[in-house]
């Protein structure tokens, strides 16, 4: 052993601290474990920082300067100014606010954190490298990796060219581009999209499918596709942003291109696991083709090694981190776990919200699976309506049994419904229990007991057929 390599012991050594690795920490803390959690950035990772929590500050902000200036209808008249560099004040301190949160939750528990990059040296044995300073050594028992994902960087469109940047810089502008460019109609460059657009960007939109939101529901899609045209976004499909010349972007469709000038292009065409640099092989884990690691139903990548979240495959959502993190640190405690859910309920939080939860009809039918659907407009519910507004709608699925498989919604606050209907696919709820369970009035989730009314063949405010 070489001179300042004394490593410090540890029941449990995590790195990343997003939400699947801050809540494995602390689910190990609590079960007993000595536990340190190894974190090159801040606490909260990508989702905390610069991800999930800062997009949604913008979009609440971007809903009320928008609404502000478009509610003459309902007899109030009020007007809205922007002050972008205070906005991006507001967004660092809910940050703040939820980040100095989490750490006292860490400290509550008894977690040590140490700030550096990590690497495994053996099997039982991580570095980790701080600054110029000499690495520091964790020994421990039991290793989970929750190390996250990054954003895919596309040739021809690199993140360090001025006119370019990634979904972290575009929640950090003090300023609200005239002209937007985003590449990429997923989840993350819809929600942007919509935010700017509702701040006062000419945003176009360039999205290689055929169609924005192209793993969503194409009703879904479509009911987005025409509000973001109410908006004024300019969404160029079937294209590809291929690379810059000068300070215009080259848009090609088919055999046709274009260059148009922007102000700021933003390329959101997916993310990518970190992987690199971790020193997998030391510990026998494996990747699958996509990069991702390869675990078993305990998260389980090798002996004594687990590993959560965007590192592995599936949708790259914290909750489905923090689920994981609870099985991996139960599997620690030798308690019996597997991930296995039933359903991990999709949000897109842009205009309508977006919904998605377990099968719809076209996974059912790639599947083979035979399902009833019955969908409910927001424009037959009365809470849409004192709201101002009736887009959108609840569509239930159910087996030939009658048992509850899925659902998708689109409409105002929908992302509030989804844990029910998560819930009821994870029990196994049958058309008739969800229908013959009370909901209160007025409210949008009356709208999952109205579909399900349907599907049990007694609709009340909608007609048959």
């Amino acid at each position: 052993m070489v001179v300042g390599e004394v490593a410090e012991r540890f029941d449990v050594a995590v790195i990343g601290a997003g939400p699947g690795g801050y809540t494995a920490a602390i689910r190990c803390a609590q079960a007993g474990r000595s536990v340190v959690l190894i974190e090159r950035g801040s606490i909260g990772g990508t989702c905390l920082n610069v991800g999930c929590i800062p997009s949604k500050v913008l979009i609440h902000a971007a809903e009320l300067a928008y609404r502000a200036n478009t509610s003459d209808g309902t007899g109030v008249a009020i007007s809205a100014t922007i002050d972008a560099e205070q906005m991006r004040a507001h967004r660092h301190s809910v940050v703040d606010g939820l980040t100095s949160g989490v750490s006292h939750l860490l400290d509550n528990a008894g977690v040590v954190r140490w700030q550096g990059t990590a690497h495994f040296a053996r099997r039982n044995r991580i570095v980790v490298e701080a600054g110029e300073g000499s690495p520091r050594h964790v020994e421990f028992t039991d290793a989970i990796i929750a190390t996250g994902s990054r954003p895919v960087e596309l040739d021809g469109l690199a993140f360090d060219h001025p006119l370019i940047t990634d979904s972290t810089g575009a929640l950090e502008l003090d300023h609200i581009p005239a002209d937007l460019a985003i590449v990429g109609a997923g989840y993350i460059g819809v929600e942007l999209g919509t935010a700017y657009a509702k701040l006062g960007s000419r945003v176009t939109i360039i999205e290689a499918a055929d169609r924005v939101l192209p793993l969503m529901d194409k009703r879904q899609s479509s009911l987005v596709a025409r509000r973001m045209k109410e908006l004024g976004v300019t969404v160029k499909t079937s294209s590809l942003a291929s690379r810059l010349e000068g300070e215009q972007l080259v848009i090609t469709s088919g055999e046709s291109s274009e260059k148009v000038a922007f102000d700021l292009i933003v390329v959101a065409v997916g993310r990518r696991p970190n992987t690199e640099g971790l020193g997998l092989g030391v510990v026998g884990a494996q990747l699958t083709e996509s990069g991702h690691i390869r675990v078993d139903a305990a998260r389980r990548a090798s002996d004594h090694i687990y590993a959560i979240g965007d590192v592995t495959a599936g949708p790259a959502l914290a909750h489905k981190a923090t689920a994981e993190a609870a099985v991996a640190a139960a599997s620690i405690a030798g308690q019996p776990a597997a991930f296995d859910p039933a359903a991990i309920p999709e949000v897109v939080f842009c205009d309508p919200e977006l919904v998605s939860v377990g099968l719809s009809a076209a996974s059912a039918a790639a599947a083979g699976i035979e399902v009833n659907t019955f969908r409910f407009p927001f424009s037959a519910g009365s809470r849409s309506a004192t709201l101002d507004d009736r887009n959108g709608f609840v569509t239930l699925l159910a087996d030939t049994q009658g048992t509850i498989v899925g659902a998708q919604m689109a409409g105002a606050g929908v992302s509030e419904l989804a844990g029910e209907v998560a819930h009821a696919i994870e029990m196994a709820s049958t058309i008739d229990e969800l229908a013959d369970t009370i909901h209160p009035h007025p409210t949008m989730s009356e709208a999952i007991m109205e579909a399900a009314l349907g599907l049990a063949g007694r609709p009340l405010h909608v007609t048959r057929g």
